[in-house]
């Protein structure tokens, strides 16, 4: 039973470039009220937000861009491969990502809740999840997804992969796994087979 009365959570997780946020889209068309996380993080970090004045009194001035926004690519940068910086980033953001979905949740019509988070299992989120689903890809295919998508050179997108936590720790906390590696309806095929398993128990 999740933390939330009344409410089924599916926590959704994942390393980068395995597909969270389409499986998330494609759970949303199907009713479920989604949280994305890391859009949350990103609020969190804006200009005037609560973790802004935070993360530049921690890092410094030299991670603002010129219009006074943190740059999140100097600080990815900055914190990815470097795990005391990493968690010093994380322990100033997610207590307000916190707040914030736990508002969301409470205010939302649905009874199905999805919670996409990287760091789901890592955290508190985990013991507020009915069910843990995980997206799953090969590294290679991360690799290849990083470089195109997001304009990654290969040496930077195995950093960025290694930084986090195994893939493998996050399967064997998993509900339901989620292969992402062939067709866009082979895996509509699996999240609809998913949903169906979770709304009819």
């Amino acid at each position: 039973m999740s933390a939330w009365s009344g409410k089924y959570v599916i926590g959704l997780t994942g390393n980068i470039a395995t597909g969270k946020s389409v499986v998330r889209k494609m759970l949303e068309h199907l009713g479920a009220y989604t949280i994305d996380a890391d859009a949350l993080s990103s609020r969190a970090m804006a200009k005037g937000a609560p973790a802004f004045q935070p993360i530049i009194d921690h890092f410094g001035q030299w991670i603002l861009t010129a219009d006074g926004e943190i740059d999140r690519a100097k600080l990815g940068n900055l914190v990815f491969g470097v795990p005391d910086a990493l968690a010093a980033l994380e322990a100033l953001v997610h207590p307000f990502v916190g707040q914030a979905i736990d508002l969301l949740v409470k205010r939302s019509q649905q009874d199905v809740i999805v919670i996409e988070a990287i760091k789901l299992i890592e955290g508190d989120l985990r013991s507020k999840c009915d069910s843990i689903w995980v997206t799953d890809a090969p590294e290679a295919l991360q690799v290849s997804r990083l470089m195109q998508k997001r304009g990654m050179d290969k040496e930077v997108a195995l950093r960025r992969i290694h930084s986090q936590n195994p893939q493998q720790k996050k399967i064997d906390a998993a509900n339901i796994v989620i292969d992402n590696t062939t067709t866009f309806e082979d895996l509509w095929k699996q999240v609809s087979a998913g949903w169906e398993k979770e709304t009819n128990t």
